[in-house]
This record gives structure tokens, C-alpha cells and sequence, in this order.
């Protein structure tokens, strides 16, 4: 009897091993994910290796991070990208099409499979039910490549879900909760399989929520089942002939066991300059906020664009803030448009801003000196908005709406009239479904000229 991680890992060793916690084990990997940060030198490394194609069962080159042109050496890098696509047989996402990992999850993933990307928050899959993980660019050319990938067996936690959460309070409270008992380096060496009867109140978006954010505690990677929750969100992807249900067996082990009792968690911030510096939001002092983003691959969902929206229904942004919101792939972005959320959101005072990360790492909209920026992304570590003495703290998007409306931290509670028409509030049961800003591999791309920009030089 296996848990859900051991018997992914199991059908992946390329070897006979035990699957004893510390020892190491060689495993094949299905599917690999670049961005356009990391990716160049991995790149490179792969034209050195001198094979004509890739040979994973899919590999996606995402150019979704730095959209901010301002010189030629993005533009190159993009340009020699989407070269590299066409001669060795990855996709491509082009700049707009959104961040890899809701993209990722949302049209390639398959649960039961494993996805090396060069990103730590590549643990997003794990939200349907894959083995995902992060690793650096040269880790995913040797993948690419088909070499196996070496990693130390992890020590699996289950992590029981109980109860419901209460409206106002959001996935991104589970993680930070999580945060708050294990710390930054709680999870080292450890995978967080999600168990019990909360899952089932979680959508998949939610999940990716929590998955994405095991990187701050250190975690190999966190996992959930692939459920009826994953098959409807497939359904809606247009995917139903690639579900893969996927369960624990019935009386499996695990190295470790925690509890969460959803029904009660309060809505949750991580203050500087940690993601496990957390405490409830009625707990933080009060404090003028300069600035709020709503977005990245953490936490701008559809579901969680619409919560906000709802929150700033009948407001609008404070005087002294500058509120931003970033969605996360353009199918999102469509619907939103569609249905005039995006409309209210400009409505009420909100920037839209391109379709990408940016933000997050630090590529644009930098708080002012000495700023309190308030994010729904995933780390705050000092420096990482671009301005080094801002202070970054953490949230849902349902508590960044209330914050961009009255200037200081606050629960969404306080300034909703009825806060249960959040729970009202779900992922659609049919995507927008337009791949044409994805670019299919070729089906021999031997006669392709690399095109490379002055920084794009071989690897020797």
C-alpha cells in the first residue's frame, strides 16, 4: 500500500530502489517547463549536448516573466527562444498568453506525471495531482535530454483538511497557516500530501494555491488527489480524455501526519521581511499601505479576480494607494473581460497590467521608498519588489481589495456588507478555450536557423 507520492515515484524509477526517506532514487521526467529568466543558459546547455529533439513527453519554453522591454536584451532572448522551440520540438508560449505555472496546470499537466520546470513554483502541478518540481535551468536541459533525474526520497507528510473555510477567508490563509507552524525550512526534504474530507471544498485554482507556496517552506514539492474536483476542472479545460483519477491506497503510511480544521482560520497576512512571519490580519498594526497587487501565479485565478472585484463593489481604491491587479493567463483575462469584471475593477480605480509575472520578481511597479506594499504573490523577502527598504506583506486577494480600499491592512469582513456572497463566488464550468498563442513543436525541425542577439552565445 502506497501513498499518492510513493506510487508516482514508483512508476517513475528508472532503476529498482527502496523508496527509503533519504536515499536516493532516479526518476524519469515526463514533462519540463522553462521561463524566459532561466531559460537561455538551459538552452544553451542542450545545443551543447548536440541532440536534434527533446525527449520528454512534453517540454514548454514560457516567455511570460520579463515583458517590460527596455532595450534589446529581453526582445533577443525572446526571439532566440522561440528558435529554440521550433528546432528542437518544445511549445511555445508567446509573451501574453500568461505565467507558466497556471498556464502549465491549466493545458499540459497530467496527473500521475512528473514536471521539472526552472522555477521553484513549479510545485504549482502539484495541485492536480503530478509530482512537480522546481530546479535550475541546467537540471531541465539534462531532463529535456532524457537523462534521469537524481533526488534524495523525501519524508511524506499528510496534511488532514477538516471543515470548511468561512467566506472571507481564502486558500492562501491554509498556506500561511502552514507557514506559520513549519517555518521557511519546515518542509526540506519533506513532501505535504493534502488529505481529507477539505479538499473536496477546494477547486483546483485553490490548490495551486497552496502547492505553489510549499516552496517557502522549503518542500520538495505538495501534492493532491486527482479527484472529481481535478476531472470537473479538466471538463472545463476541455481535457476530460486526459484525466487521470489518482488516490492514496486505502491504509498507506506516511512519515508524518499534521491537521488543519479549515472552519478555523481567520484571514491570515505574512509580514516582512518572511513568508512565516504570520499573523492574523485583525493583529497587524495599522499602517499606511502605498501600494497593492493583486495577481501572480500564486493567487489570479478566476475565482480569485472576482472575489476582489466583489470586495471593491460599491468602493474604490483609497486616495493614497496604488492598486494594481495582474492576471494570470489570457483565457483568464477573457472571461473577465467578457463578463465586465474587468470593467468594475477599472471602475473602482484598479491598474490592469500586462498579462505576466513582472511584479512579483521585481520587473516593474517597485513601491516608493520606504513603501508598505501589500501582494497576493508568494515571497517578500527584502529587495525582492526592486525597492530594497519597501516592506512586502502577504495576503489573499479578498483582504488586498479591502486593504487598496482603505489604505491600511484590513479583513475583508469590515467592509463588505454581506462577506457570504464570497463564497458564492467559483471557477467557471467552461474555460474560453484559445491555444493560439501557444506554438506547437514542428515535426522535424532540423532545417531551423537558431536566431541568437549579442547575448545568446554558444556554451563552450
Amino acid at each position: 500500500m502506497r501513498n499518492l507520492t510513493q506510487k508516482i515515484l514508483a512508476a517513475h524509477l528508472v532503476q529498482p530502489a527502496k523508496m527509503v526517506p533519504g536515499e536516493e532514487i532516479h526518476i524519469k521526467i515526463d514533462q519540463t517547463l522553462t521561463h524566459d529568466i532561466t531559460a537561455v543558459m538551459g538552452y544553451l546547455a542542450f545545443e551543447a549536448l548536440g541532440l536534434p529533439r527533446v525527449r520528454t513527453e512534453c517540454s514548454v519554453s514560457y516567455l511570460d516573466h520579463n515583458l517590460l522591454y527596455i532595450d534589446y536584451k529581453t526582445p533577443d532572448d525572446h526571439i532566440y527562444l522561440q528558435s529554440i522551440a521550433r528546432k528542437y520540438g518544445l511549445y511555445l508560449s508567446r509573451p501574453g498568453n500568461g505565467i507558466c505555472h497556471s498556464v502549465h496546470y491549466a493545458r499540459f499537466g497530467v496527473s500521475g506525471k512528473t514536471l521539472m520546470g526552472s522555477d521553484s513554483h513549479t510545485t504549482t502541478g502539484g495541485a492536480i495531482g503530478m509530482f512537480a518540481i522546481g530546479a535550475g535551468g541546467m537540471d531541465v536541459a539534462a531532463s529535456m535530454a532524457g537523462v534521469p533525474m537524481r533526488l534524495r526520497m523525501p519524508e511524506v507528510i499528510r496534511v488532514t483538511l477538516t471543515g470548511r473555510l468561512r467566506p472571507g477567508v481564502a486558500a492562501k490563509d491554509i498556506v500561511l497557516e502552514m507557514l506559520r507552524r513549519v517555518g521557511v525550512r519546515g518542509g526540506l526534504g519533506k513532501v505535504f500530501e493534502y488529505a481529507g474530507p477539505g479538499v473536496v471544498t477546494l477547486e483546483v485554482p485553490e490548490r495551486g494555491t497552496i502547492a505553489n507556496m510549499g516552496a517557502e517552506m522549503g518542500a520538495t514539492t505538495s501534492i493532491f488527489p486527482a479527484d472529481d474536483i481535478t476531472r470537473h476542472f479538466f471538463i472545463a479545460q476541455g481535457r476530460e480524455n486526459e484525466f487521470v483519477a489518482l488516490a492514496p491506497d486505502a491504509g498507506c503510511t506516511y512519515d508524518g501526519e499534521m491537521n488543519i480544521d479549515l472552519s478555523t482560520l481567520e484571514p491570515m497576512v505574512a509580514c516582512p521581511d518572511q513568508p512565516d512571519n504570520v499573523k492574523t490580519v485583525r493583529e497587524v498594526p495599522k499602517q499606511n499601505v502605498q501600494q497593492v497587487l493583486i495577481g501572480s501565479c500564486t493567487n489570479a485565478s478566476c475565482a480569485d479576480i472576482k472575489k476582489a472585484a466583489a470586495v471593491f463593489r460599491g468602493h474604490k481604491v483609497n486616495d493614497d494607494v496604488s492598486c494594481t491587479v495582474a492576471i494570470s493567463t489570457r483565457q483568464i483575462f477573457k472571461m473577465l473581460l467578457d463578463e465586465g469584471v474587468v470593467s468594475d475593477l477599472v471602475d473602482a480605480g484598479v491598474r490592469i497590467t500586462e498579462i505576466a509575472c513582472g511584479a512579483c520578481p521585481g520587473i516593474g511597479q517597485a513601491p516608493p521608498s520606504g513603501g508598505i506594499s501589500v501582494r497576493t504573490s508568494n515571497r517578500n523577502f527584502r529587495g525582492r519588489s526592486g525597492t530594497e527598504d519597501a516592506k512586502l506583506y502577504l495576503v489573499s486577494p479578498e483582504v488586498a481589495a479591502a486593504t487598496a480600499i482603505t489604505g491600511v491592512i484590513t479583513d475583508p469582513r469590515d467592509v463588505m456588507d454581506d462577506v457570504s456572497t464570497l463564497g458564492a463566488i467559483h471557477e467557471p464550468t467552461i474555460y474560453p478555450l484559445n491555444d493560439n498563442m501557444l506554438i506547437a513543436p514542428l515535426p522535424d525541425g532540423g532545417d531551423v536557423e537558431i536566431i541568437r542577439g549579442p547575448t545568446s552565445n554558444r556554451c563552450r
